[in-house]
């Protein structure tokens, strides 16, 4: 912690702080230590915070409303700064603090869009309205949590501007973006999670839609995309690149101590408001989870408690899709459905912003909305793809009614027993765009399930309703329904046993329950057992019996190799394999690439250094590997080849973890192909400062209070299955982590033992975003060492940590949370 203090704060030690006093910290810490209250349980917040190793907060309270309000308290001392930076682009004021032309200082969900267009996009779907429908929704011990994290956010913001904690938050403390927030402020942070696989993927393209102006006029090829139209496709629509997960779960019968056991790695942010947060959270008697939530959500969303563990990748269903509308020819604001016209609803909306001069401007669109979702302006993404007079497009999102995730969530994390936790997701059908992986303590089964809301697009519906233009799309963008929005009979299914309106029944989705094992790491729910392949469900649900990702053949011939092991599968053993740095592209094409390109008539020609390197690297992307560099950029240009070119044997859905496979060594133009591949690999690394047998750490890297910590891994694209990838092109600063970087990020190994839950974690970014704090690079260097933790989750085992510390706060539930938005 930055500064540790003990803060049973009332109005009377106000004063003292606001003198720069403080009590002195209590750091007992020992079990049935009191809950330190300014008055009796109904009029104040109270909350103990413990701090073991790494600085994870272990936070326990005597009730919900408590329980967040530490919650609220311990995410805001480490991450105030991207917490505060958040709240205003959920508010959409970011226009107001920094100017509309700028950029979110960091990639998320969301990406990095113009503020002005973040401001229109979230004033539209965080409207007043839908944040009252969804806390309408939770439940009631729920709404205390967000109140009390709202309040415990606000507690540590007013003890830090009482010089509290003096030398915490440089880069934003006293800001006028830094201000108190409301239990609003939470809901829309909970609604943008909810949409991140659908309408936040489309911020820009909603934000900017506008009818065609008075007089404009577009051809009907102009008006609806043809397939030479979409290959000016920039990027693939509703993706994000690098985001996804590693998941595996083994039952009893294949470990060697006879116990179920989970390892999930989710590949996501190092930096921004998406990161993930570890802690655990306690009510004696009532909830004892830990794991990670998103900065801003006062739940445990992917982790573990006494009795089950779980763990989620990004799952590869189709969340959202777009439907094509047939404008009704006198006004561009109307639409046909069955002949009939039906006038959009426009949304108008009026946002602050600063100008260069410092002076603020009122700036106002107004955006429309269709009885599918709102209009999109997909123009920028491939033309003929825009608002026109005869065309535009809606986008629909599936998780826009679903209130249910985080109710999910709250009763994930007081599941007893696997077949709770099993039910409770089939009762919610609510997790909104991940797949899902459990085990349950004495139980020998594994769980996996694709079970959330996806459209209810039946295949016949897909093929008797996609427009032309859908049909030139899915080439793109497989699997998004693109349908005919004149025709009622094209509207998503209703089905009365569905969870949601629009929505698949449950007994639809993917869902298998094993005693081997079941992985996924990105790819659909098809080879989640690659010996007992599913199918069944409907295309929009994820595609079977087509080409995986190298990493996906990664996993599960890792997953083979692991149930090979004499006597069964161990925690070692696992441990060992998921942080290996090998990858698929390494293991299928160096040899060939070596025998084909790095032959005698090289041995003094430009490529001679190169096919030195290569032959001499031990094949892994370990921090002192020398030759994962020039491998990746290799690589990275390889894959430029048309796949049909490039590959001996190309995929057979027979054959799903052997292909494709080899090189077509035997065509002279993809012989010259790879030998310019690989001399382009070499020109970039010495254009840029770095020897061809530079070490992975010289290039991969994260800074730490000044200081480089070296890491190790790669990208999906070449197939490793230790993901650590800065996500840009390499330059003379190498691939630094510490701009958009993705990739491990909080990792676990669970099983149950005879004591209970035996969690084994690391965190690659640290608790803390704030330089100041300790805990800003801590669980980084663990992570770099390949230094795996036992998570203190006992009484017993939290007291006895070395490092621990503890901290007690609590406040007036009168106080209030802020000024109200907007």
């Amino acid at each position: 912690m930055n500064q540790i203090v003990s803060l049973a704060i009332s109005a009377a030690l106000a004063g003292a702080l606001l003198s720069g006093c403080a009590m002195p910290p209590d750091t007992s810490g020992g079990p049935g230590a009191e809950f330190q209250t300014n008055a009796g349980a109904q009029t104040a917040w109270s909350a103990e915070i413990r701090r073991t190793q790494d600085g994870i907060p272990h936070i326990r309270a005597a009730d919900w409303g408590s329980l967040g309000f530490g919650f609220g308290y311990a995410q805001a001392q480490d991450n105030l700064c991207t917490l505060a930076d958040a709240f205003v682009t959920y508010r959409g004021e970011r226009s107001a603090y920094f100017g509309p032309d700028a950029r979110p200082p960091a990639s998320a969900t969301f990406g990095q869009p113009r503020n002005i267009d973040a401001d229109f996009f979230f004033r539209l779907m965080g409207e007043q309205a839908a944040v009252d429908r969804y806390r309408a929704a939770q439940p009631a011990e729920l709404r205390n949590l967000i109140d009390g994290f709202a309040n415990g956010y606000n507690r540590y913001l007013t003890d830090l501007n009482a010089g509290a904690f003096p030398n915490a938050h440089a880069a934003c403390r006293g800001k006028p973006w830094v201000g108190k927030i409301g239990a609003d402020d939470i809901y829309l942070r909970l609604i943008a999670a909810n949409l991140a696989v659908g309408s936040v993927r489309f911020l820009t393209p909603i934000a900017i839609a506008h009818p065609p102006k008075r007089g404009d006029s577009a051809s009907p090829a102009a008006s609806a995309a043809s397939p030479g139209a979409l290959e000016s496709l920039r990027f693939s629509i509703g993706e994000h690149p690098g985001i996804g997960s590693n998941a595996l779960a083994f039952g009893a019968p294949v470990t060697r101590d006879k116990r179920s056991i989970l390892f999930g790695n989710p590949h996501w942010f190092w930096r921004g408001p998406d990161r993930f947060y570890q802690a655990q959270l306690t009510i004696p008697g009532q909830v004892n989870v830990a794991g990670v939530s998103f900065l801003g959500v006062p739940l445990i969303v992917l982790g573990f408690n006494e009795n089950i563990a779980w763990t989620h990748t990004v799952s590869s269903a189709r969340r959202f899709g777009i439907f094509q509308l047939t404008l009704d020819p006198a006004d561009p604001t109307r639409y046909l459905v069955d002949g009939r016209s039906e006038p959009m609803t426009p949304v108008a909306l009026t946002v602050r912003s600063r100008r260069a001069d410092g002076a603020y401007e009122s700036v106002s669109r107004t955006l429309y909305r269709t009885r599918f979702g709102p209009v999109v302006d997909l123009s920028p993404m491939a033309q003929g793809l825009g608002w026109s007079t005869q065309r535009a497009y809606a986008l629909a999102d599936v998780n826009i009614d679903n209130a249910r995730a985080f109710q999910n969530f709250f009763a994930w994390n007081q599941a007893r027993s696997l077949n709770d936790f099993m039910a409770i997701q089939k009762r919610y059908a609510a997790m909104p765009w991940a797949n899902t992986f459990a085990i349950g303590r004495g139980d020998d089964r594994v769980w996996f399930a694709d079970i959330g809301p996806i459209p209810n697009v039946p295949d016949a519906l897909a093929e008797s309703c996609t427009t032309p233009a859908g049909r030139a799309f899915a080439g793109r963008v497989p699997g998004v329904p693109f349908l005919d929005g004149s025709k009622s009979a094209c509207a998503w299914r209703v089905d009365s046993t569905s969870v949601q309106p629009g929505a698949l029944p449950v007994e639809q989705l993917p869902n298998t329950v094993r005693g081997d094992y079941v992985g996924n790491f990105n790819d659909s729910y098809w080879l989640t057992n690659a010996n007992a392949p599913l199918s069944g469900s409907p295309r929009i649900a994820g595609a079977t019996r087509v080409e995986q990702s190298l990493r996906t053949r990664y996993g599960h011939l890792l997953a083979a190799r692991l149930q090979r092991e004499r006597g069964g599968i161990t925690r070692e053993a696992l441990e060992s394999a998921v942080l290996e740095t090998h990858s698929m592209s390494e293991r299928l094409f160096r040899k060939p690439l070596l025998d084909a390109v790095c032959t005698v008539n090289e041995a003094v020609g430009p490529l001679h250094e190169a096919c030195e390197v290569l032959r001499n690297w031990n094949g892994t992307a370990d921090i002192d590997a020398r030759g994962a560099n020039l491998w990746d950029e290799f690589w990275s240009r390889a894959t430029r080849i048309a796949p049909e070119r490039l590959y001996e044997a190309g995929f057979d859905p027979n054959k799903p973890l052997a292909t494709p496979g080899g090189f077509s060594v035997d065509n002279p133009a993809v012989l010259q192909d790879l030998r310019q591949a690989l001399g382009g690999a070499a020109l970039a690394l010495k254009l840029n400062g770095f020897a061809l047998d530079s070490r992975r750490g010289d290039i991969l890297y994260t800074e730490r209070n000044g200081a480089r910590v070296p890491l190790y891994g790669g990208c999906d694209e070449a197939g490793y299955f230790t993901i650590v990838c800065a996500r840009r092109p390499l330059d003379p600063k190498g691939y630094p982590m510490d701009i958009s970087g993705q990739g491990d990020s909080y990792v676990q190994v669970v099983t149950f033992g005879e004591n209970g839950v035996e969690a084994d974690t690391m965190l690659s970014h640290s608790e803390s975003d704030d330089p100041a704090s300790p805990h800003s690079g801590d669980a980084t260097r663990a992570f770099a060492a390949k230094r795996w933790s036992r998570f203190p989750f006992t009484e017993q085992a939290i007291v006895s940590d070395p490092a621990v510390t503890r901290v007690v706060v609590s406040g007036a539930r009168d106080e209030g949370t802020g000024a109200p938005r907007r």
